[in-house]
């Protein structure tokens, strides 16, 4: 039996709220403070709908209602739930059908006792044999979205890579409009793999998971609004964007600063979030999140199951917006174990493309796909991306310690990647960055080659390209 309260955020005017904090025993606040909390939190005289703060105050407030619905709900053996104003009570017991009207009666005392009135429009019995619905959720055998929303949702999404804009109610949305409502799905689905103990397999996910899967793919990499970084670890990502705050004159097209001294970067940097390591395959550090980022890119790998990639130029009328670029440390001598050997050897580069990777440290995959390395210095055979920084940057003492770049180090004699990247973004005007412009270079002429081919020959946009840029000879020291 479902009950739905009216006006139930209404119902908590500005006095009640007051009232609540000063005389409830847990509170007993003086009335300035208890009137500064309800001044806060009411809005034209009333708890207001969809404030976070409102659900909290309601159910401080609607304890002593709660033990006094739940004493009725045990004389008629059933279980009481209370979402704000969305009362539930549930029972095996078949012989409630008889003291439906009974029990009824004592609710609705209680009830209109503690200053509330039931939306009898909204009142429902649901039988088990029926679908039961519960604050929008279906909880016959398991907890579950409604089909018809999963159905209207992944009808959107085919809306949004076909068309490039979808409605929802009659009116244009967003993408992150849209990635609620699949978060919303896939959380059940979660939830329900866990009840079920059923272990996740990123390489065997639910029809309902490829469907968020496929959107995230179009979100970050084939709709994404601004050229996107995909770095080996994330303290690479703090280095780029100090090193881009301290050159942002000479790189307009990648940082602007604004006029009250805040930066606005014409770029993105991948979060690598739990939920991209669950659906994509994308972890927070190691190569082997890249090479899973391929995959949806390139069908012909073993491993790979589909490229979107293929899937939305087939379906969509527009080309990927801007470019996805991939950066590594510059290992490639170093053979096969080395991230960057593992994902030329999973990507099946050519040699062609090989050599143009070694010679300018970037290279075009397949369509807005980039590969870009860090370049070698002073004629070592691998460099990674704190070896741009110059010695009295790594030579920094913090805390009576020195820099580690090492993943294993003694705690008590070194610092390790982490604490240094702060070191760098808090002291990003004061640091030598000069050795960073070959890679900020290749990234500007990555997005200008990639704007160029979408106007000049659009979908055909091929490796050969880069091998016609030049490459600016940094000198290694200032």
């Amino acid at each position: 039996m479902n009950i739905d309260l009216e006006s139930f955020f209404e119902s908590f005017h500005f006095g009640r709220v007051r009232g609540f904090f000063i005389k409830n025993y847990n509170f007993l606040l003086t009335s300035e403070v208890a009137t500064v909390i309800a001044q806060l939190t009411c809005y034209k005289g009333t708890l207001p709908q969809g404030a976070p703060t409102s659900p909290i105050i309601t159910n401080l407030i609607c304890e002593i209602l709660d033990q006094r619905v739940l004493k009725i709900a045990k004389k008629y053996k059933l279980d009481y739930t209370r979402y704000a104003d969305d009362l539930t009570f549930s029972t095996n017991d078949k012989g409630f059908l008889d003291l439906q009207a009974e029990f009824y009666e004592l609710l609705s005392s209680e009830l209109t006792r503690a200053g509330f009135k039931i939306n009898e429009k909204k009142k429902r019995l649901q039988l088990r044999d029926s679908r039961q619905v519960v604050t929008g959720l279906v909880v016959n055998k398991k907890i579950n979205v409604n089909k018809i929303f999963y159905k209207e949702t992944r009808a959107m999404a085919h809306q949004l890579y076909k068309e490039g804009k979808f409605e929802i109610n009659g009116k244009l949305a967003n993408l992150n409009q849209l990635e609620g409502r699949f978060a919303f799905i896939n959380q059940l689905t979660k939830y329900n793999n866990k009840i079920d103990g059923n272990k996740h397999n990123f390489n065997n996910l639910s029809s309902r998971e490829l469907q968020y899967q496929k959107f995230l793919f179009y979100k970050y990499f084939y709709a994404n609004p601004k050229p996107i970084i995909v770095t080996e670890g994330k303290t690479d990502i703090a280095y780029l964007k100090a090193a881009l705050k301290n050159l942002y004159n000479e790189y307009p097209n990648l940082i602007t600063k604004n006029s009250d001294g805040s930066f606005e970067f014409k770029v993105s940097f991948l979060n690598k979030t739990k939920r991209l390591a669950y659906l994509l395959g994308i972890f927070q550090d190691g190569g082997s999140a890249l090479n899973n980022i391929y995959n949806f890119f390139d069908a012909k790998t073993k491993k790979s199951t589909l490229s979107y990639l293929s899937y939305f130029k087939k379906i969509s009328n527009t080309l990927p917006k801007n470019p996805v670029i991939l950066l590594f440390d510059n290992e490639i001598k170093s053979g096969k174990n080395k991230p960057i050997g593992n994902f030329i050897n999973y990507a099946k580069l050519d040699d062609k493309k090989k050599g143009i990777l070694r010679d300018k440290c970037m290279v075009n995959i397949i369509d807005n796909l980039y590969l870009l390395t860090v370049p070698l210095l002073d004629g070592k055979p691998e460099c990674d991306i704190e070896d741009l920084f110059d010695k009295y940057t790594l030579s920094q003492i913090i805390g009576g310690r020195e820099f580690c770049k090492k993943d294993k180090y003694d705690h008590s004699k070194y610092y390790g990647k982490e604490i240094f990247s702060k070191y760098i973004l808090g002291n990003y005007t004061e640091i030598n960055f000069n050795q960073f412009r070959s890679v900020l270079n290749n990234i500007n002429n990555v997005i200008e080659l990639y704007t160029k081919g979408l106007v000049d020959t659009p979908g055909n946009l091929e490796a050969k390209n880069i091998d016609k840029i030049s490459v600016e000879k940094v000198p290694l020291e200032v």
